[in-house]
């Protein structure tokens, strides 16, 4: 080739490079009017949704979409460096055909955090966590996809050198999404998390991530973090903002790697449990029979409350409080199948649901041994196994026995499993004077106020009617 057309081909490519460069920006603000377009369309479409049909014209159809309201999701913004930087040496397929390739990669990383993708534009990829199922762990979740994602376009090997990088932006917050779609439902955020995400992630630096404060402080006690700055919200004020240099070394299994221990997984199920709970809850709400006016979702709860409050008294671990907490979760859920021999009935959803949650098979049968130890009388082997049967028998040594007690006589009344009041007066006094807490912290608690309740009883039994 002479060298009058090389230089001709050098000046085209650099043409070329140039015309790819103003075809971005002028994209980019083309996305920036359309995205303030559409908050307009937006508002003017929610004032129409409220006007009454009688001022509307007849012939006006209006469509109303399916919104949904999520008080807490994660928003994780990607900006993809390398996309606008075409130079003279390089490809545009074959930039484009990485880019599929990373986009690919990224949206594997969000199904395996668990991630809705929300839209890819350009070199922009955005995802969500805590939708459209909500949890309490997307800002972790968000922020170990962030993480992978950053490792692995790090580790990218590409045939076009030192071309990409990201810069990547994540805020948690209240959002609003539209879904469409019938087979498979595509879902579209808006508000100001979805707002400042961006922001977070155009401020960023180049290879780092940069989340907000809010983020942090739901996720610092999992990542090693460091300030960053501050960043000027409208009507909020500085709002700071901090890097994420990568997980605590307590939580990873190597120094700087992403491979959590047996300690992330615990710190990140305590967290968890709160879903869990909310989802057993809900179950029992809806399918315990009518009959069950002691056996009912707030015996669960305060049987969970208190193996967690004797269990950091008698100094358990954080694993362990887990698995009481679980346990007590349980230890009544297999009443929605039947009543008798509930506790073999509740660990049979145990082994049905907490795979799901990342339990282990040890600590699936634990927990089921702690919920069997719950069958009456109470013969606990163990620590955790008097701890939960201290739990459930707690409302023996409470101010509020009496009521209790009698609706767990009106449950088995109903069963016609008891006789009189006065027959479960005497079984109730028969019971309690044999009965022993049998950790120290339940005998503290509950000890003096149990011997008070068999006296009460006692004033409650009519000798005659028997």
């Amino acid at each position: 080739m002479s060298e009058q057309k090389t230089d001709e081909l050098v000046k085209r490519i650099a043409r070329l490079a140039k015309e790819n460069k103003d075809l971005s920006r002028q994209l980019k603000e083309v996305s920036e009017k359309n995205e303030n377009l559409s908050k307009k369309a937006d508002k003017f479409e929610a004032i129409i949704e409220e006007l009454p049909a009688s001022v509307l014209p007849k012939d006006m159809k209006i469509k109303k979409k399916k919104t949904l309201r999520f008080k807490m999701a994660t928003v994780l913004f990607v900006d993809i460096q390398g996309f606008s930087q075409l130079s003279d040496n390089q490809d545009s397929r074959s930039l484009i055909d990485e880019l599929d390739q990373i986009y690919i990669k990224f949206e594997t990383l969000a199904e395996k955090y668990q991630l809705e993708t929300i839209k890819t534009i350009g070199d922009t990829y955005i995802c969500a966590g805590g939708i459209p199922v909500k949890n309490r762990t997307n800002p972790v979740d968000v922020v170990m996809a962030g993480l992978e994602i950053q490792r692995y376009l790090y580790e990218y090997e590409s045939d076009i050198k030192n071309i990409w990088g990201i810069k990547i932006g994540i805020h948690t917050g209240q959002v609003t999404a539209s879904v469409s779609g019938k087979k498979k439902l595509n879902y579209d955020i808006k508000g100001e998390t979805v707002n400042i995400a961006s922001r977070m992630g155009a401020t960023s630096r180049v290879g780092e991530i940069n989340i907000s404060a809010m983020t942090y402080e739901l996720i610092k006690e999992f990542f090693v973090c460091e300030y960053y700055g501050k960043m000027p919200v409208k009507y909020q004020g500085d709002l700071e903002m901090f890097f994420v240099k990568g997980l605590r070394p307590e939580f990873t299994k190597n120094e700087k790697g992403l491979d959590v221990n047996a300690a992330f997984n615990i710190k990140f199920g305590l967290i968890q449990f709160g879903d869990l709970q909310e989802l057993i809850l809900d179950r029992l709400e809806r399918e315990l029979p009518a009959y069950l006016y002691y056996h009912n979702a707030k015996h669960t709860i305060d049987v969970v409350t208190q193996v967690e409050l004797i269990g950091w008294g008698e100094s358990v671990t954080d694993e362990e409080i887990l698995l009481l907490k679980t346990a007590g979760l349980f230890h009544d859920a297999g009443h929605t199948i039947g009543y008798d021999e509930h506790e073999y009935l509740g660990c049979q959803i145990v082994r049905e649901m907490l795979p799901e949650y990342n339990y282990t098979p040890e600590q699936i049968d634990r927990i089921c041994d702690i919920i069997m130890a719950t069958k009456l009388p109470p013969r606990p082997t163990d620590k955790l196994q008097s701890i939960i049967c201290d739990s459930d028998l707690d409302y023996l040594g409470r101010s509020d026995f009496i009521p209790v007690s009698n609706t767990l006589y009106k449950e088995l009344k109903e069963q016609n499993k008891m006789g009189t009041l006065n027959q479960w007066n005497k079984i109730q006094v028969k019971f309690i004077s044999g009965h022993q807490y049998f950790t120290q912290t339940a005998r503290s608690l509950r000890e003096v106020n149990k011997q008070k309740q068999i006296e009460r009883i006692q004033k409650l039994i009519v000798e005659d009617k028997d």
